[in-house]
Formats: C-alpha cells, structure tokens, sequence
C-alpha cells in the first residue's frame, strides 16, 4: 500500500546523509544495518537515498535511528551548521574493511 502524502512528510526522522554517516561511524555495511534491524536491504537502501528516503515508513524509519543510536550514535538536528552525528563514546575500530589499504 503505498504511503499517504501525511504519512511521507512525517517519516523523516534523520537524513539519508545522516544515517549513511552514522553507519560509517560504526563500520557497519548495509548488511550488518539490515541483520541488527532486521529490514529488507532495500528499505534501508531506500532509507539511505536521497531522493527516496521520504517514502521509508516512520516506523522503520524510527526503528533505524533507535538501531544506531543503541550502538552509540547521537544524532544532531539541523542547526546553524546543518544535521549531523557523532559517536556518544569513541569506541575502538572493530576490524579493517577490505577498501584499508593496510590490508
């Protein structure tokens, strides 16, 4: 069913920038997203896309947010310098991604 016009303008809860961001923080993959949360890869790919994150249900789009701030991510509103997040404590890198070129 698709979403209502009310429905839309009330799922934004954080930005596809912000939730990307917040990822990286963590080194999570969208894989990893998807398994903590337990949606489809395309919800939070569609969550994650700029053009198409306004059709992501405030429900999941919530349960995202509560996801990656349960791992440690704050999310800052927009303000004078704009929307943004940032670790609450930082933490230790789990592991190197294949892109390191240490590895």
């Amino acid at each position: 069913m698709p979403a209502k016009k009310s429905d839309v303008q009330d799922s934004v809860v954080v930005t596809p920038a912000q939730l990307r961001a917040a990822r990286g923080l963590l080194n999570w993959s969208v894989s990893e997203l998807c398994e903590q949360t337990g949606l489809a890869m395309n919800t939070v790919r569609k969550a994650e896309h700029p053009q198409n994150y306004t059709t992501v249900y405030k429900p999941n789009a919530l349960l995202l947010r509560v996801t990656l701030e349960g791992a440690g991510v704050l999310f800052i509103d927009a303000g004078k310098m704009g929307a943004g997040v940032r670790l609450a404590e930082p933490i230790e890198p789990s592991g190197l991604r294949r892109s390191d070129p240490r590895t």
